[in-house]
């Protein structure tokens, strides 16, 4: 299923509050209920318009203030993207410290955003590695989005999916756990993303054909689609074509269908 994203019907659908998407033949587009997202090229982005590195990652939150409202508007119910690593401390410090700023900054929209469009803010990763103003500040949006049920938005911070993995494993030890009777499940419900349905889709920027330590228990039966377009270059037509891939896509989680 490929085509000109420009020839996409945008129906409102007064009913559920939401967006309907329709192809050229109008058949409805069917929007995945939970997506993620690797934010990849924002330092790409910066060199190849001469710009320091900070204004490429302002220019990437930016994107993703414009994708979040996008993916409320068509009913995605789940939106994860990958903020920052448990590598990218690897960094240099002035360019840590910079992000850190940019994020302070960052959540003040990410919460206009969310209170505007019933949206819960939820962290994965260990936040409290991250100075206390800003861990603080992303417990107080976790707060006072608590409520909010249209879309979860999870914002994965000082994340790796290896050390979620121990991290689960050691809270499981400190509970005793029988682990000659560990399920799927009593992996799943001890994870970041315990709340967090598995995505449908998984989006990588910037033309990487990695996963980079992202989600990958989670990920088992995802649909990845990966897109040359630097992080802060995808706009909404971008993320369209996306679901269109998805759409395309025949997902048989194992199985076989019978003809």
């Amino acid at each position: 299923m490929f085509m000109d994203v420009s020839k996409i019907k945008i129906i409102p659908d007064n009913l559920n509050n939401i967006y309907l998407l329709y192809d050229e033949n109008d058949n409805i587009i069917n929007i995945p209920e939970s997506v993620a997202i690797i934010l990849d090229g924002n330092g790409r982005y910066a060199k190849k318009n001469n710009l320091p590195r900070e204004l490429g990652h302002k220019a990437g939150c930016e994107a993703l203030e414009v994708i979040l409202e996008e993916a409320v508007r068509i009913g995605v119910k789940f939106l994860t993207v990958y903020a920052f690593s448990t590598e990218n401390w690897k960094r240099s410090e002035s360019e840590i410290n910079s992000l850190f700023n940019l994020f302070f900054l960052y959540l003040g929209k990410i919460e206009e955003k969310a209170m505007k469009n019933n949206v819960k803010v939820s962290f994965i990763g260990d936040i409290y590695k991250f100075p206390k103003k800003l861990y603080e500040e992303c417990e107080r949006l976790i707060k006072i989005t608590k409520d909010n049920n249209r879309c979860v938005f999870s914002i994965a911070f000082n994340y790796g999916s290896r050390d979620e993995i121990i991290r689960t494993i050691k809270k499981l030890q400190t509970e005793h756990f029988d682990f000659s009777q560990i399920t799927e499940k009593d992996i799943s419900d001890n994870l970041d993303t315990k709340n967090i349905k598995d995505p449908d889709l998984l989006i990588r920027t910037s033309g990487e054909f990695r996963l980079s330590n992202f989600l990958l228990w989670q990920i088992a039966y995802s649909e990845i689609y990966i897109t040359d377009v630097l992080w802060p270059e995808f706009t909404k037509e971008e993320f369209y074509k996306a679901i269109i891939s998805y759409n395309s896509r025949d997902r048989r989680f194992g199985g076989r269908k019978e003809k």
